[in-house]
């Protein structure tokens, strides 16, 4: 049923930022083979984020690779715990949310994430199942656990201190909560981000507390978005969605800078190692142009999600709108401040100088002369989404990239 331990434990290395405690982890690997049991890979989702994009998919991958191994993923939502809301990053307190909407949130992750895992061998659980429950003893009892100078240890919380930013006491909640997850799953292995770090190692230490055996962590690299920049975010307009077009996975692959290729190709395509190895040597050498290495990560991507068919047409599709146009080899990027993503044609025409006026604009939108990512506009009412860079053509030399203004 399962792979050797040798062979489990190069899997389950590959790509990881942190895997703590190794010689552990082993450990339970050696006793699941013997006993045939699946160990439980424990993943909780926050459902005050809906919207899954390829730095949601890093560690959602990993947990696949876990799943193909032949142990049991486990995806928590946590609808209690996102009425706290994770202070992980923040500076200050977060709006809570309501049950309700934290459910709502949930099947739409749940829904986005099978686009990653196998519905097979996949636990759905909610953690108001066990949390809400709690009595005010149980959760004081919880609360003694911990003390809040270990909390402080946490960089946000030390931040806030220091800066005489309220930090909520329900805050410190959140991972003593988390944590508790942990121990009502009885979890072998809990995945995270590297911003996951803290919450996780309170995981292994309650289940500590609490007589369980200690949860093994992972995680994994922050993903950068396609600015190379800032953590990938749909708020800033540079992430990649698991549920965007094949076109638009392309296209947003081919506009990252030259020096994300071989992380993409790694975290968002979860290429082979030995492909990896290939592709980082042929673009040191110089035998690989940078180009061509975009549009083997960028269909990798498509394929990941759309299949190998889709991953051909995106590339084909892309040919013919940026290769065979005579596009310029250099394009001006530019961002603009836009009351809303979704804006008027016309009405970005002149806020980026393209155009005097808007009767001009929209001259041009009737004469054919204006397209959007190879597109061309009839209607001089059309809309477009600049959540994401759109390359504008109006008339036959002028071209921009446009994006909303973070």
């Amino acid at each position: 049923m399962f792979p050797s331990l040798n062979e489990q434990m190069d899997v389950i290395r590959s790509g990881v930022h942190e895997l703590l405690p190794e010689e552990e982890l082993a450990q339970k690997i050696e006793r699941s083979l013997k006993t045939q049991k699946p160990l439980h890979i424990k993943l909780g989702c926050d459902p005050s984020r809906p919207d899954l994009h390829l730095g949601h998919a890093v560690v959602l991958s990993k947990m696949r690779q876990f799943q193909d191994l032949g142990h049991l993923a486990i995806l928590l939502i946590g609808d209690f715990t996102g009425m706290i809301g994770d202070p992980t990053g923040r500076s200050k307190t977060r709006p809570a949310l309501t049950l309700e909407e934290t459910r709502v949130n949930g099947q739409s992750y749940v829904e986005q994430a099978t686009h990653v895992l196998s519905k097979d061998r996949l636990k759905l659980v909610y953690n108001s199942e066990w949390l809400g429950k709690m009595s005010f003893t149980d959760v004081v009892a919880l609360t003694g656990k911990f003390t809040v100078a270990q909390m402080l240890e946490r960089d946000d919380f030390s931040k806030r201190y220091k800066a005489g930013e309220p930090i909520s006491i329900h805050e410190f909640l959140y991972p003593l909560a988390q944590g508790y997850d942990s121990v009502a799953l009885e979890a072998d292995v809990e995945l995270g981000g590297t911003d996951q770090k803290f919450n996780l190692l309170v995981g292994r230490e309650l289940q500590r507390a609490y007589g369980k055996e200690p949860q093994c962590i992972l995680t994994m690299p922050i993903l950068e978005g396609t600015d190379g920049i800032e953590k990938m975010s749909k708020s800033l307009g540079n992430y990649i969605g698991i549920t965007d077009s094949p076109r638009e996975m392309f296209g947003k692959t081919m506009s990252i800078p030259d020096a994300l290729i071989a992380r993409y190709f790694r975290y968002g395509a979860f290429a082979s190692e030995a492909a990896i190895k290939q592709m980082e040597t042929g673009l040191q050498d110089g035998s690989l142009h940078p180009r061509n290495a975009k549009v083997q990560t960028a269909m990798a991507i498509v394929a990941r999600y759309h299949g190998e068919a889709a991953g051909q047409a995106a590339f084909d599709e892309f040919e013919r709108m940026f290769v065979k146009k005579d596009l310029p080899d250099e394009i001006e990027s530019i961002a603009l401040a836009m009351e809303q993503p979704v804006m008027p044609i016309v009405d970005v025409m002149v806020l980026a100088s393209l155009v005097p006026s808007k009767s001009e604009a929209r001259r041009l939108i009737q004469g054919g002369g204006v397209s959007v990512d190879g597109e061309r506009i009839s209607d001089v009412g059309a809309t477009a989404d600049f959540g994401a860079e759109r390359l504008l053509k109006v008339g036959k030399r002028k071209f921009l990239k446009i994006r909303q203004e973070a």
